[in-house]
């Protein structure tokens, strides 16, 4: 993997890792077009790294509010209910290992999970909007949103926001639970598949850094145009992308 086709899959993940039309699918799909040999998803990990990041620069205050209230009741409950809804996903990790790391190299399979994923996300047009608070049901259920989309192909945004709207959450709770639960998730992702790596590495650290750059980068812009484009409402919008995407992905 040359220089320039890191920053380029490390934008498309930047744009693709919030908006919700699956980042690790659009990966899959891009190492395919420009004819990448990458095995594995050693570098799909590192520039989810670099969008961690950008969740940690928007949601700066969010972060640091519930930082500087630990001892408050309704702060640590609500972080409760982020360790609850990461448990489906480490679950699914571990026990699906071996299946999973087969389906990025699978783009067939990603084609199927786009338009499963394009159906979900227009569905998400028909939740009832209301503003229901928080509960250890509603935690385990986008927990479960959330393992789903460790599948290339399918959004972990898409799924989990469209779960929560589902649920009744409203539009900013629903986008504010889904980034804050990404946090743990894609931490804990990393993590795992750096200690699997090893000493097996082999990306060249300047092909590392030019993904987790563009992807940090692209990804702050693309997280503020997904808020905006859910409080106007457009969120099932990416539904018909995937759709088509998926589509095209299995005709050709």
């Amino acid at each position: 993997m040359t220089l320039i086709e890191a920053t380029i899959l490390g934008i498309i993940q930047g744009f693709t890792e919030f908006l919700p039309i699956s980042s690790s699918g659009h990966l899959v799909l891009g190492q395919a077009i420009l004819g990448i040999d990458q095995p594995g998803n050693e570098f799909e990990i590192l520039v989810h790294l670099g969008t961690l990041a950008s969740v940690l620069v928007v949601f700066f205050d969010d972060i640091k509010s519930l930082l500087f209230s630990l001892t408050s009741k309704k702060t640590q409950t609500f972080i409760l209910f982020i360790l609850i809804g990461t448990l489906p996903a480490v679950f699914v990790g571990l026990g699906f290992k071996a299946l999973l790391k087969s389906l990025f190299e699978n783009v067939a399979a990603v084609g199927g999970a786009l338009i499963f994923t394009g159906v979900v996300l227009y569905g998400s047009s028909f939740a009832k909007r209301q503003n229901k608070d928080h509960s250890y049901f509603t935690a385990i259920l986008i927990g479960c949103a959330q393992a789903v989309a460790i599948i290339p192909g399918i959004s972990r945004s898409g799924m989990t926001i469209s779960a929560a709207l589902f649920l009744g959450l409203s539009s900013k709770e629903a986008a504010r639970f889904s980034f804050l639960l990404a946090i743990p998730a894609i931490s804990g992702a990393g993590i795992l598949t750096a200690l699997d790596v090893g000493d097996g590495f082999q990306l060249p650290i300047t092909v590392a850094v030019a993904g987790i750059l563009s992807s940090f980068v692209v990804g702050v812009v693309a997280l503020k145009w997904l808020l905006g484009w859910l409080e106007k409402g457009k969120f099932h919008y990416f539904g018909i992308y995937c759709f088509v995407v998926g589509l095209i992905t299995l005709v050709l």
